[in-house]
């Protein structure tokens, strides 16, 4: 079955985008051990861009599926595993990266989720944190996406995300989503 592309965010309600988030059904690949085989020759740069060979992935299917597979080992590294193979992915800082916001609601009964550049749509909150690591060039912005895997939150999405902050007030810059509060300037 081919895999259908993406939702357009915006089109979609967040209940509409929670029942699909739990409709997905993804591989098992914390079941899957496999001897592993080596390197993939694959890289997931910065921006969110899959490479093979030194060269762009052009299939948007292509990257969806290989992302399905995806796995982070418990020292930190990434691979892509099947029930037969395991091999080395290079991934420069998330693998994948936040590229769409919708908001509904306000203050503790705000609702945010979030499209990727995968097509995974992911709902904030208790089990998909956001939070924010400083570094010397400045705050880098992330989502909890699945199993120890992280989307960088563009730069664009960030400052919706602070614009909405700001526009609540509060003690703390931060946002709440289904029952949880996220600060946004990097103190927790």
């Amino acid at each position: 079955m081919p895999m259908q592309p993406p939702p357009d965010l915006t089109d979609l309600s967040l209940a509409d985008i929670a029942r699909l988030a739990e409709e997905k059904r993804l591989p098992p690949v914390e079941q899957w051990n496999p001897d592993h085989c080596g390197d993939s020759d694959m890289r997931i740069a910065r921006d969110g861009t899959w490479f093979h060979q030194g060269s762009p992935i052009g299939r948007e299917a292509m990257v969806r599926l290989f992302s399905t597979i995806l796995r982070r080992e418990p020292d930190g590294s990434h691979v892509l595993v099947t029930p037969v193979e395991k091999l080395s992915i290079a991934v420069e800082d998330a693998p994948f990266v936040a590229v769409e916001l919708k908001s509904e609601g306000h203050g503790r009964q705000r609702a945010l989720a979030f499209r990727l550049n995968s097509g995974d749509l992911i709902a904030a909150g208790p089990d998909h944190e956001i939070w924010v690591r400083e570094t010397p060039d400045g705050p880098h912005p992330y989502l909890h996406v699945r199993r120890g895997l992280e989307a960088l939150v563009n730069r664009s999405v960030y400052y919706e995300l602070m614009n909405l902050a700001l526009d609540e007030g509060g003690e703390q810059i931060g946002l709440w989503s289904n029952g949880a509060f996220f600060p946004l300037d990097g103190e927790s």
